[in-house]
C-alpha cells in the first residue's frame, strides 16, 4: 500500500547531482547501472554517519572491538557460510522484451512494454521457467585465468568477523559477551536493483556481531533491538517513520532463532523498507566454520570451567540506505514570507550535516571579504565550512539551506566596526549577533559530536 508520506525521490536525485552529493558512476560513458559515486558533500555526510556508528559501537563501549577484514577471502569461507550453494535468486527472462526479473518478486516489477502491468500480465509477455542465479561476483586469483583459483567478492562483511573470532578474542583478552564491529564494502550482483542508492550492486555495510553464552541470547537480542532503534532516532529520523518488522515463517532464515528489521517509511510507492536487521543467528556461523576449517572455535570460560560455541546477535546496517533515509526525512519545501519562490531545506542533524557553517561577506568592499576569509580560515581547523560571496545574500542562504548547512555567518558593515557577526539558524531563521572571536566556541556548543 502506498505510503502517506510524499514521494520526494525524483527531487532528491536531482538535488543530489546538482549539489554534489551523489553522481551516477561513469556518467560520461553513459553510466553503470545501479552504481553510484559519492561527491564532495555526499562523502562528508556518509563519513559523518559512519563515524557516529563507530563511536556508538566501538569507542563508547569496552565490550566491542573494531575490525577491518579483507574483501577477498578463502573460497571455503563462502561454502561454509552457505553462500555458494544457497545465496541465489530465482530468475525469469522475457523472450520478447529481453527483460530479466526475480521470479519471487514479479509483483514488485513493471513490464517494460506496459509499466502499468506486471511481467507476465501483458499479452505479448513470454516468460521463461525460473532458474537459479548466484548473487556473488566471481573472479579469479592467479596469473592465468584457466589455472587460477576461483574467488568471490564478499557479499557481506560478517564472515570476516566470524573467521577472526578467536584472533580478536584472544588478542584483546575479551570475555564473552563481547562484539566485533566493522565497516566495509560488499558486492551483490542484484538482478533488480534500483530506487536510487537504496539497492545497489556495490555498497557498504556497518555490521556488528555480538557473541554471547547460549541461554542469554534472547535477552541480548531484545537489548540490541531497542538500542539500535534508539540510535536511528538519535540521527533525527522521525519516530513516526520508523517501525519494526518481524521475520516469521518462510521469511525467517533457516539458521535464525529470531529476526527483526528496522524499517523507515521512504514515502510514495517505496514506503516502509529495511534499513537495519537485528538477528539472533544462534551458533550456526561459528559451528559451520568450525566444521569446514577443522579449527576449534569454542570459547573457553575458565572461571566456570566450561567451553562452548557462542551464539551471535547481529546488527547489520547499511550507510547507503540510512543516508537515503536521512535525505528523505530531512527534505522539505517551505514558503518564505515576502518571497514568491520559497526555499528547499535539508533538515539534517547539525552533527551529520556535511557543511557546518557558511561564511558570507555582505558585499565585496570595505574590508568585509578580508574579515570573512579570516573567520573561515580560523573555523576550518575545527569544522567543515564554506566561504561564499557570489550572488545576493538571499541566494546564498538558499544554497546552504538545500544542502543542510545549519548556520550561516554574515560579515556586514557593523562587523568591521565592532567585530560581531550575524549568525542565522537554518530551521528557525533566527539571527543572533556573536563576537567573531567566540564563533568557534559558539558553534562547538551547538554542533554535538
Amino acid at each position: 500500500m502506498p505510503s502517506a508520506h510524499p514521494d520526494v525521490m525524483d527531487k532528491l536525485v536531482s538535488l543530489a547531482k546538482r549539489r554534489g552529493f551523489i553522481f551516477q558512476s561513469s556518467e560520461i560513458y553513459g553510466g553503470l547501472g545501479s552504481v553510484w559515486d559519492y561527491g564532495p558533500l555526499g562523502v562528508e555526510l556518509k563519513r559523518n554517519l559512519q563515524e557516529r556508528w563507530w563511536h556508538a559501537m566501538v569507542r563508547s563501549r569496552d565490550d566491542i572491538e573494531g575490525l577491518d577484514s579483507a574483501i577477498l577471502m578463502h573460497p571455503r569461507v563462502w561454502e561454509a557460510s552457505g553462500h555458494v550453494g544457497g545465496f541465489v535468486d530465482p530468475l525469469v527472462d522475457c523472450k520478447v522484451c529481453k527483460g530479466r526479473f526475480r521470479a519471487d518478486k514479479l509483483q514488485d516489477a513493471q513490464c517494460p512494454r506496459k509499466p502499468s502491468r506486471k511481467p507476465g500480465e501483458h499479452g505479448e509477455c513470454q516468460l521463461t521457467e525460473p532458474r537459479q542465479f548466484n548473487l556473488m561476483f566471481k573472479t579469479h586469483m592467479g596469473a592465468v585465468e584457466d589455472t587460477a583459483a576461483a574467488i568471490y567478492l564478499r557479499p557481506e562483511t560478517a564472515q570476516g568477523s566470524y573467521v577472526n573470532f578467536l584472533n580478536v578474542q584472544q588478542g584483546m583478552r575479551q570475555k564473552v559477551p563481547f562484539g566485533i564491529a566493522q565497516i566495509g564494502k560488499a558486492f551483490r550482483n542484484e538482478i533488480t536493483p534500483g530506487n536510487f542508492i537504496f539497492r545497489t550492486r556495490e555498497f557498504e555495510q556497518m555490521e556488528m556481531q555480538f557473541f554471547v553464552e547460549p541461554g542469554t541470547d534472547m535477552e541480548w537480542f531484545e537489548k540490541w533491538k531497542a538500542w539500535r532503534m534508539a540510535w536511528h532516532q538519535g540521527l533525527g529520523l522521525l519516530p513516526g517513520r520508523l517501525t519494526y518488522h518481524e521475520h516469521e515463517g518462510s521469511e525467517l532464515a533457516h539458521y535464525a532463532r529470531a529476526a527483526f528489521d528496522i524499517e523507515f517509511d521512504f514515502g510514495g510507492t517505496l514506503g516502509p523498507q529495511e534499513i537495519e536487521g537485528i538477528h539472533n543467528r544462534g551458533d550456526f556461523d561459528l559451528g559451520k566454520h568450525q566444521e569446514f576449517s577443522g579449527k576449534r572455535l569454542e570459547y573457553v570460560d575458565q572461571g566456570a570451567n566450561k567451553r562452548y560455541l557462542p551464539y551471535v546477535i547481529e546488527t547489520a546496517c547499511g550507510p547507503n540506505r540510512t543516508l537515503l533515509a536521512l535525505l528523505v526525512n530531512g527534505y522539505r519545501e517551505e514558503a518564505v514570507q515576502g518571497e514568491d519562490e520559497g526555499r528547499v531545506v535539508l533538515g539534517l542533524s547539525p552533527a551529520l550535516a556535511p557543511i557546518k557553517a557558511a561564511i558570507f561577506p555582505l558585499t565585496r568592499k570595505d574590508g568585509m571579504p578580508e574579515m570573512a576569509e579570516k573567520i573561515a580560515a580560523e573555523l576550518r581547523g575545527r569544522f567543515r565550512v564554506d566561504y561564499d560571496l557570489s550572488g545576493s545574500i538571499g541566494k546564498r542562504y538558499r544554497r546552504q539551506d538545500e544542502v543542510g548547512t545549519p548556520y550561516c555567518i554574515t560579515v556586514d558593515p557593523e562587523s568591521v566596526g565592532n567585530g560581531s557577526v550575524t549568525v542565522r539558524d537554518r530551521d528557525t531563521l533566527k539571527q543572533d549577533r556573536v563576537d567573531a572571536t567566540r564563533l568557534g566556541a559558539w558553534l562547538g556548543e551547538r554542533l554535538p559530536a
